[in-house]
């Protein structure tokens, strides 16, 4: 695969353009950097089968994983593969600027209305912009710049606390090696921190590491952890590592030696991190488990000093402040009438009379009205609707204000994407399923909507001849018909107050 290829800019100008998916990005940049040597560009269906048959591309070089790139059917339409001059694809950034071009030899059907693509990819433009670009260095850049002798990598996508930082001094100390900190920018981490809360958290650690060279590396999740370990080794091996410090699963797949710690601990008597073994039962204290840590930060206490370097509590506790000081999406879920609205609503008016938290509220009817008229009831709209008022919720939480959303949502996806947009913005999110029966729901019918569905009036009421898919990842199960209003919303309160999201309230004299 060659990306010596030249497209005249009048043909680049005309060529059709798309928006890969985040990890396609991630995916598009390692390739333009170099990280992905050999690869230079979206394999296509001859080297995607020399990997699923012997791990091998076509030409016979070794690599883990497939990097591919899918695109909308009609996106091909406007290709002619067979002429070089109408087989470029302008790929874009996620605000639409320019990122490079794709030689488009090689697409194939993948799913309904999608095709993989493979070719050798150009980069356009600058080379990119958001936070620290500067630390986003092409693999020749960073091997410039080391000294030579062994170089021990460490991929960073947690914050460094002491047993790490620990672990790391022994290695590097253990095998003379110069450091290099590799931290994946590309979504957001294990524990959920942004990028750029993670290169900060990284940094804060750096007075308590070797010298070292930090470098931004556009790595992306898939899902797969053997996979994701395969691809992480031999993008470290690009940057010139040649000792790889495991944090997890971490295979080398034919590139750097790979290191496994032994498991540290808390020395009491001298206040030193020592292997676990080489402590007395009483006399150490066992690193936190990340859940551990965010509990501590979700209930406002601090980090101890002897887990945490204070800087770098620092970083984490401005990032994950206490939940009564962070944003929040509650999602309330039901039929039509079930009293999902006017439980919102009773909540809403609790919390204002507190003065705890801002809080807007999103109404189904009224978010109809004015954020999504036009929208009708098929499945696609239904799901848009949702999508729409799960990005403003988001976006209410993202400056630490509580949403409060009350849409019938009858689709298992569309919640799941109003949830993950939440928790990309940094909040916590809360379903709320208000489990009333339709029989209940019927009776109440105050808009008479259940009458003119049953009258044949009416098309695509969920519950009548459109499906409601019952969550089954509820925080929260409220049935109206054994319960009041006003101790459903109770419930809620109660629920909020217990897990951090607002402040316990003081009961009148």
């Amino acid at each position: 695969m060659s990306n010596g290829w030249v497209m005249p800019d009048e043909v680049l100008r005309d060529a059709p353009a798309y928006t890969p998916r985040s990890f396609e990005l991630a995916d598009l940049e390692l390739l333009l950097s170099g990280a992905y040597t050999p690869l230079t560009g979206f394999l296509g269906r001859a080297d995607l089968s020399g990997l699923a048959r012997r791990g091998r591309l076509a030409d016979g070089t070794p690599w883990p994983v497939p990097v591919t790139l899918e695109v909308p059917g009609e996106l091909i339409r406007d290709l002619d593969l067979e002429n070089p001059l109408q087989r470029a694809l302008v790929l874009t950034d996620l605000e639409g600027a320019p990122v490079a071009a794709v030689d488009v030899t090689d697409a194939w059907p993948t799913r309904e209305g999608r095709h993989g693509i493979g070719g050798a990819v150009r980069r356009l433009g600058d080379g990119g912009h958001g936070p620290f670009q500067r630390l986003r260095r092409t693999p020749e850049e960073v091997k410039s710049l080391l000294p030579p002798g062994r170089v021990l990598g460490v991929i960073a996508d947690r914050p460094l606390h002491r047993p790490q930082l620990a672990q790391i001094a022994h290695a590097a100390r253990t095998l003379a090696a110069h450091l290099l900190i590799l931290i994946p920018v590309a979504d957001q981490g294990p524990d959920g921190l942004p990028p750029e809360v993670l290169v900060r958290a990284v940094f804060a650690a750096r007075d308590r590491m070797p010298p070292a060279t930090l470098v931004a590396v556009p790595l992306a999740r898939r899902g797969d952890e053997i996979r994701d370990a395969l691809l992480r080794a031999r993008v470290a091996a690009a940057y010139g590592v040649t000792h790889l410090l495991s944090t997890g699963e971490m295979l080398s797949g034919g590139g750097p030696r790979v290191l496994v710690p032994r498991e540290l601990a808390y020395d009491n008597r001298d206040g030193q991190w020592r292997w676990r073994d080489d402590i007395p039962p009483r006399n150490r204290r066992l690193a936190l488990r990340p859940e551990e840590i965010e509990d501590l930060l979700d209930r406002g206490f601090p980090l101890p000093e002897w887990h945490t370097p204070p800087a770098v509590a620092k970083e984490l506790s401005r990032a994950r402040p206490p939940r009564r000081h962070r944003g929040l999406v509650v999602f309330f879920t039901g039929l039509s009438g079930s009293g999902k609205s006017t439980i919102a609503r009773g909540v809403s008016d609790s919390l204002r009379e507190s003065g705890d938290r801002t809080v807007t509220l999103l109404d189904g009817d009224v978010v109809r009205r004015e954020l999504t008229k036009g929208l009708g009831f098929t499945r696609e709209d239904r799901d848009t609707n949702v999508r729409r008022i799960g990005w403003v919720a988001a976006e209410v939480a993202r400056h630490r204000g509580m949403a409060l959303c009350c849409p019938i949502a009858p689709y298992a996806n569309a919640r799941a994407t109003a949830r993950a947009l939440a928790h990309e913005a940094g909040a916590g999110f809360i379903l709320v399923y208000v489990s009333t029966p339709l029989a209940t729901c019927e009776q109440r019918d105050r808009k008479g909507l259940y009458a003119k569905a049953r009258a044949g009036q009416l098309r695509g009421m969920t519950g009548i001849d459109d499906p409601y898919e019952v969550p089954t990842d509820a925080d929260l199960v409220l049935d109206t018909s054994e319960m009041s209003i006003d101790e459903a919303v109770e419930v809620v309160l109660q629920h909020l107050t217990e897990t951090g999201w607002v402040e316990p309230r003081l009961q009148p004299a």
